[in-house]
């Protein structure tokens, strides 16, 4: 049986959400591989020193900004995080060098930026010909050194086209570069009933005759999702706060001309997106991704405050004429009304939107693994060849010893 490792982390949610969608689809076509989570900040760090000594896990602080809506200024930040990772490239490689030669996976996808250099050098050096690849959970790359790096032995899997002509610019020829139907969505989001689950509204106590929005920013939440609670003050809402007590305890405290509903950290974010009629948030990929497949136009903000690499996602809901692009919270009230007179140009737009890509990242890995499967046979042939001349006719090749052949076969493993 062959061995899948999918690498994540926990800043943010979409990175861990897409290892497990994978991990969800490769079960379901009953594929002969194991699977296997790898977080990386667990690997770099297995005796947790940052927590220790930090009092938070290193993801925390990011995660936090998010829920205060703490994100203007993230450009910069970003440029010393990706110092720093270059600064400690030599002490992460030899900590994966040593992952990967105890665990010995047949392939190694990579869910997270930042880290694909050290990754990929990792893989290479500890396990060659085993084939790493970076699936982009973004809708296009942040250069410099963000999800693709030129010049690296690997596939870099894109969910756009804008993602696709960023990777072959940066050298990725042929198959190198592999363009995917969209993001990684779970399992869930596919085969759904037509009926959408409208009593989830009523057991809110809202009115399922009344139009409906749905916010949310993520598996972290906003702040910003009680300044449009206030912005809409006569439009019903759901809001999906994620892992944001905070904002959740505010909201349900908040007192509005309309009625409104909130749900905390939930499994099912694709049952409560069927009971809206739009979505209101951030340009999150996931999040972006998600409503478009359940055919919900989106209203999205692109400012200042938007990560960096989050802001072409606002450009293609333009281009897919999927949504409304606002720069501020102060055209939220005109562009609500305005998506709500286009609502069905901008479902027709939706539905044109055919995202599969969770069920077509697993036929690239299978690619990869028959490739490496069959470079891999012709390498034990070729070795065994060369084993059996030495062993006819090399009586005088022995050690000072006198007991080992110098020519020795590589170790080989199992298959």
């Amino acid at each position: 049986m062959r061995t899948v490792d999918l690498v994540y982390f926990n800043a943010g949610g979409g990175h861990r959400a897409a290892a497990l969608a994978l991990d969800a689809v490769i079960r379901a076509q009953s594929r002969p591989w194991q699977v296997r989570l790898v977080d990386l900040a667990r690997v770099l760090d297995p005796d947790d020193s940052f927590r220790r000594i930090a009092g938070f896990a290193p993801e925390d602080f990011y995660n936090r900004r998010l829920q205060r809506g703490w994100t203007i200024g993230l450009a910069q930040e970003l440029k010393l995080l990706q110092g720093l990772i270059r600064l400690a490239h030599a002490p992460m490689l030899r900590r994966l060098q040593q992952h990967w030669a105890r665990t010995e996976p047949d392939l190694v996808v990579s869910l997270v930026p930042n880290f694909n250099r050290v990754l990929c050098e990792s893989v290479a050096s500890s396990l060659p010909g085993v084939p790493f690849v970076t699936v982009m959970t973004d809708m296009a790359d942040l250069p410099p050194h963000f999800w693709i790096e030129p010049g690296q032995q690997q596939t870099i899997v894109c969910g756009t086209p804008r993602a696709f002509e960023q990777a072959r610019a940066a050298g990725y020829a042929g198959d190198c570069a592999r363009l995917v139907s969209g993001m990684v969505l779970k399992p869930s989001f596919y085969g759904l009933p037509p009926e959408r689950p409208l009593h989830r509204l009523a057991a809110l106590g809202l009115d399922v005759q009344r139009p409906t929005g749905v916010v949310m920013f993520g598996g972290q939440g906003s702040r910003q999702m009680l300044n449009i609670a206030r912005a809409l003050p006569d439009m019903q809402l759901l809001f999906l706060c994620g892992h944001n007590a905070a904002v959740a305890g505010a909201l349900e405290r908040l007192r509005r001309p309309a009625p409104h509903g909130v749900v905390g950290f939930t499994d099912d974010v694709c049952g409560w997106l069927r009971t809206a009629d739009f979505f209101v948030g951030k340009p999150g990929p996931a999040s972006l991704s998600e409503a478009v497949h359940l055919g919900l136009p989106v209203l999205t903000m692109r400012n200042a405050w938007t990560m960096p690499q989050e802001r072409y996602n606002a450009q293609w809901v333009r281009e897919q004429g999927v949504g409304v692009v606002i720069g501020s919270l102060r055209e939220v009230p005109a562009a609500t009304a305005g998506l709500l007179a286009d609502l069905d140009g901008m479902r027709a737009a939706a539905a044109r939107v055919d995202n599969r890509a969770v069920f077509e990242v697993p036929a690239i890995f299978e690619d990869l693994l028959a490739c490496h499967s069959t470079v891999t046979q012709a390498d034990h042939a070729a070795l065994l060849c060369s084993t059996t001349i030495v062993t006819h006719h090399g009586q005088g090749l022995l050690d000072d010893g006198g007991q080992q052949p110098l020519l020795q076969p590589q170790h080989s493993r199992s298959q």
